[in-house]
């Protein structure tokens, strides 16, 4: 394999429907940014085109630099093989073996929700903090980790995955809610009530018309009932969730990210309703706005593989 150079690094932000690979060099400036389409459906035309783009970030570094990529879904902690993906692709693929036999480096996956928190660890909201926590609420639920600026990926490489917490009988009675099957194969989770998606069953099980999120919350400022009852539903919700975050990890701050993360009312009233749901006395870390959003993705994975490349 080709030894890797740790002036610079290389991040992968994978989606369904585009590959952006980012190179920073050994300062973390930015040195080259290139997107292309995801072969969705084709795993070898996946790899070459994550190949290309490595060789095409190579040259414009001037070194064969570590790789870090981000990935949706999460990995069988015994196969290797890919989960949950929504790149069709990739599912019960040995992912990282084969990008590796193709780049000729190691390469460190870890998911996209995981990078988005160690952005915003380091050098993005929560820079300098002891500990924080990055909660995406986007089209799911998922998050990730840090503590001393570090991603911590656990046993399983799932620590994060309060999304896939299961939803307490008394909070799906006092909003008569059903319990809603998950794609992770378990049932009631959080994510299917928390995300956007989520939010949309939400004002349509409450007498709205299941519209987008940001349409919810218009209607809700412009005096809308049921536009109101989805987001104090939803927002009873994601403050149990994330009463529950407070008590097992008590990070310093919580980050969100995700297209809700751009609703300003879950700053507002987001801490309070968490504590409502907390013992008296235990307070609620500040629940901070992202720095990087979407942007972090990329920036994350290469962090990551800062993080894993021994010479650093």
């Amino acid at each position: 394999m080709t030894n890797t150079d740790p002036r610079g690094y290389h991040g992968i932000d994978i989606g369904g429907s585009k590959i952006e690979l980012v190179a920073f060099d050994a300062g973390f400036a930015e040195a080259f940014r290139e997107r292309v389409a995801t072969p969705g459906h084709d795993f070898p035309a996946f790899v070459q085109a994550v190949a290309a783009l490595v060789e095409r970030a190579d040259r414009a570094l001037g070194c064969g630099a570590p790789v870090g990529i981000g990935l949706p879904g999460v990995a069988d902690a015994r196969t290797g093989r890919q989960l949950s993906s929504n790149v069709p692709a990739l599912n019960g693929r040995l992912v990282a073996p084969a990008l590796e036999e193709a780049l000729g480096r190691p390469v460190v996956i870890g998911n996209d929700c995981q990078c988005f928190a160690l952005s915003e660890a380091q050098g993005g909201a929560a820079d300098g903090l002891p500990t924080m926590f990055g909660a995406i609420l986007g089209t799911g639920a998922g998050g990730g980790y840090c503590a001393g600026g570090l991603l911590q990926r656990g046993f399983n490489g799932v620590a994060g995955e309060w999304g896939h917490w299961a939803v307490p009988s008394h909070l799906l009675a006092r909003y008569g809610l059903p319990v809603i099957p998950c794609a992770c194969g378990r049932q009631g989770c959080f994510e299917r009530y928390v995300s956007g998606p989520g939010m949309a069953m939400l004002h349509r099980h409450l007498g709205g018309d299941g519209a987008e999120p940001m349409v919810v919350a218009a209607r809700a400022n412009a005096g809308n009932a049921p536009a109101q009852a989805a987001l104090d539903a939803h927002l009873d919700l994601l403050a149990h969730a994330f009463s529950s975050l407070v008590l097992g990890l008590d990070p310093h701050a919580i980050v969100l990210g995700g297209g809700l993360s751009q609703l300003p009312h879950l700053y507002e009233q987001l801490p309070g309703a968490v504590r409502r749901h907390l013992f008296p006395g235990a307070q609620v870390p500040p629940i901070l706005p992202p720095r990087f959003g979407d942007a972090g993705g990329a920036r994350g994975a290469a962090l990551l593989a800062r993080q894993h490349t021994p010479s650093t």
